[in-house]
C-alpha cells in the first residue's frame, strides 16, 4: 500500500471511528441513571428487551439509531428518536421490532419519533414482515403537540397503517412492558395479539389523573388499565405475566408458530467472499474525496469473487453499470464514477457528474433489471448533471427525465449506499430518500445538500450582499468574508452524514466494510414478499 492509500485508509478509518463513538453515546438512550431507573422499577432497556427477544445467535440490524441526533436541544434530545427499532429473527423468522426506550423522555413521541415509527412501519409493509411492538410510552410530548398530533404522516397514522397492515396479512404483535396511554393506546388493540406485564404495564385512553380532572373519579392505574383489568375484565389483553421475560418468551413461542410465505424467489447461488481483502475498502475513496477513484475498485471489495459484468463499458463513462452477486444475490449495480478527463485546456476532473450517454445508459440498464426481476443496488457519488451550453443543446434534461422515469417506476427493491457525494437532482436520479428504496444508507464520507458547499456559499452570499445594498448598507471586505464563514459552516453542519440521518433522510449511517453484509441482508428482506407489480414507464421524450 502506497503513502496515498495509507493516507485514504487513515482518513475513513477516522471517520468511522467517530460514527462509532457518536453511536455508543447513542445507545445510552436518556443516560446511565435513567438505565438504572428503569432497572429499579424491574424494567428492561429497549436494546436489553431486543437483545432477550431475538433468537441466539442472530444479528439485529439496527435501523435509525442516529434519528434525532443533535435535535430538539432546549427539550435536553431525542437520541434515536426516543425509540430502537430494526430487524431480527425470532422463532426463526424475519421481522421488524419497534420498541419505546422509556429512559428517553418517558418514551414520549417527539415529531421525529413518529416519523421513524412510520418509516419502520413502511419498511414491514414493503417487504411484507411480521411486526413486535415492545410498548412503553407516555404518549405526544405534548410541548410539540402541534407538529405531531394531526397531520397525514403524524402520530395517527401509525394507527392507519396498523389496519393496512392487518388487512393485508402482516402479523403485528403487542408488548406492553409500561404505559401505554391517549392515542397510543390504539397500538395494543390494532395488533393480532397483545401481551402484557402486571404491575409495569398499562393500557388507557386517559391517565388516572386526568380521569380525576375529568370526570372527578379516584382510581389508581392499575385498576384503571392494568393486566388483571384488561385480561379478566375488558378483555382487551390476551395475555399477562408476572415478568418482562415471561412476556417476551410467548413472543418467541407466537412467532415460532408463524406459517412460511410465498417468497419473491430473487437468484442466490452459494456465496462467496471478494477476491480484495476487505479491509482495502478504507484505502480506495482519497482523502476528503477530493480526488477520482476507481469505483469498479469498490464494487469489486464487495461482491462475491470480485466479480462484475459491466454493461456497456465503452458508453457512458461516468456511471458505471453491470451485474454482479453479493452474498450469493443477483444484483444489477449503478454506480458514479469520477474521471480525469483531457481536453485542449488540459485536464478536468468530473466529480460524479452524469452526462446525457451516462443517464441514458443507466436508465436502460434499469429496465433490463426489471426485465429480469434483478434487484438494484446504487452506489452515490454524485455532483449532479452536466451543466452548460453543450449538455443542453444535446438534451442533459431529456436524459436526465429518462433516468428519473426509470427509477420512480422501478419495480424490483432498490438499495442505495451514499459513500461520498450526494448533490442536486443527481441524488434523484441515483434512488434518493425520494425515490422509495427500500433500504438507504450513508458511509461516514457521505455528504447530502443541494450543491457544493462552497458554490452553496458563495450564491447565498451574493444574495445576502446584494439584499443589504439594495437597502442601502455597504458591507466591507472582511463583513463580506465573515459572512462567508458564517454561512460556509452553517452549510457544512447541514451536508454531513448525522445531519442527514437524523432526519432519516438515510436509515443508517454505516462502516464502509459492512456495505456487503447490509447490502445482503436488505435483498433477503425483500425477498420476503412475493408480490410484483407490473412495470410500467410513465411518458418520456425518445
Amino acid at each position: 500500500m502506497n503513502t496515498s492509500e495509507n493516507k485514504n485508509e487513515d482518513w475513513m478509518r477516522l471517520l468511522t471511528s467517530e460514527t462509532r463513538q457518536k453511536l455508543e453515546k447513542i445507545q445510552l438512550g436518556g443516560g446511565k441513571k435513567s438505565i438504572e431507573k428503569q432497572h429499579g422499577r424491574n424494567k428492561l432497556t429497549a436494546r436489553e428487551r431486543i437483545d432477550f427477544l431475538i433468537d441466539k445467535n442472530s444479528v439485529f440490524t439496527e435501523i435509525g439509531s442516529f434519528t434525532g441526533y443533535e435535535m430538539y436541544p432546549e427539550y435536553g434530545g431525542c437520541p434515536s428518536g426516543g425509540i430502537v427499532a430494526g430487524i431480527g429473527f425470532v422463532g426463526n423468522k424475519r421481522c421488524v421490532i419497534i420498541a419505546n426506550d422509556q429512559t428517553v423522555k418517558a418514551g414520549a413521541w417527539f415529531p421525529i419519533t413518529a416519523k421513524k415509527f412510520l418509516r419502520m412501519q413502511e419498511i414491514a409493509i414493503e417487504n411484507n414482515l411480521p411486526v413486535i411492538y415492545l410498548v412503553d410510552s407516555a404518549g405526544v410530548f405534548l410541548p410539540m403537540q402541534d407538529e405531531i398530533f394531526p397531520d397525514k404522516e403524524h402520530f395517527g397514522r401509525a394507527f392507519y397503517n396498523n389496519a393496512r397492515m392487518s388487512a393485508k396479512g402482516i402479523t403485528q404483535i403487542s408488548a406492553v412492558l409500561g404505559a401505554c396511554v391517549a392515542g397510543g393506546a390504539y397500538l395494543p388493540i390494532m395488533s393480532d395479539e397483545t401481551l402484557m406485564v402486571e404491575g409495569n404495564g398499562s393500557i388507557f385512553l386517559a391517565g388516572p389523573y386526568l380521569v380525576k380532572a375529568a370526570i372527578g373519579e379516584d382510581v389508581d392505574a392499575e385498576t384503571l388499565g392494568g393486566a388483571v383489568t384488561h385480561t379478566e375484565i375488558s378483555g382487551i389483553a390476551d395475555y399477562k405475566f408476572d415478568t418482562e421475560q415471561e412476556c417476551l418468551e410467548q413472543i418467541k413461542r407466537i412467532f415460532s408458530k408463524l406459517s412460511h410465505r410465498p417468497k419473491a424467489g430473487f437468484d442466490r447461488i452459494e456465496p462467496k467472499l471478494p477476491n480484495r481483502k476487505a479491509g482495502n475498502i478504507y484505502s480506495i475513496m482519497s482523502e476528503n474525496n477530493s480526488k477520482p477513484y476507481d469505483i469498479v475498485q469498490i464494487i469489486e471489495s464487495v461482491v462475491d469473487n470480485s466479480e462484475f459484468d459491466q454493461f456497456k463499458e465503452d458508453y457512458g463513462k461516468t456511471i458505471v453499470c453491470g451485474y454482479a452477486r453479493v452474498d450469493g444475490w443477483a444484483v444489477g449495480i449503478v454506480a458514479n464514477q469520477r474521471l480525469i478527463v483531457k481536453s485542449k485546456k488540459g485536464e478536468m476532473q468530473l466529480g460524479g457528474v452524469i452526462y446525457g450517454d451516462s443517464a441514458d445508459k443507466a436508465a436502460r440498464f434499469i429496465l433490463n433489471c426489471n426485465q429480469k426481476k434483478i434487484p438494484l443496488v446504487f452506489l452515490q457519488d454524485v455532483t449532479g448533471f452536466m451543466v452548460g451550453s453543450r449538455s443542453e443543446h444535446s438534451g442533459i434534461t431529456k436524459d436526465g427525465a429518462k433516468l428519473v422515469q426509470a427509477v420512480a417506476n422501478s419495480i424490483v427493491p432498490k438499495i442505495t449506499i451514499i459513500i461520498g457525494n450526494s448533490y442536486g437532482a443527481g441524488n434523484y436520479a441515483m434512488c434518493g430518500k425520494a425515490y422509495n428504496p427500500r433500504f438507504i444508507y450513508a458511509w461516514p464520507s457521505a455528504k447530502i445538500a443541494v450543491m457544493g458547499g462552497e458554490q452553496a456559499a458563495k450564491t447565498l452570499l451574493q444574495i445576502q450582499v446584494v439584499s443589504l445594498k439594495a437597502k442601502g448598507e455597504e458591507i466591507s471586505a472582511e463583513e463580506e468574508n465573515k459572512l462567508l464563514s458564517k454561512i460556509s459552516q452553517r452549510y457544512q453542519t447541514q451536508t454531513t452524514p448525522y445531519y442527514a440521518a437524523a432526519r432519516l433522510w438515510v436509515d443508517e449511517i454505516i462502516d464502509p466494510i459492512t456495505t456487503r453484509t447490509r447490502i445482503a441482508e436488505a435483498i433477503a428482506a425483500a425477498n420476503e414478499n412475493s408480490h410484483f407489480e407490473e412495470f410500467k414507464t410513465g411518458v418520456f421524450q425518445v
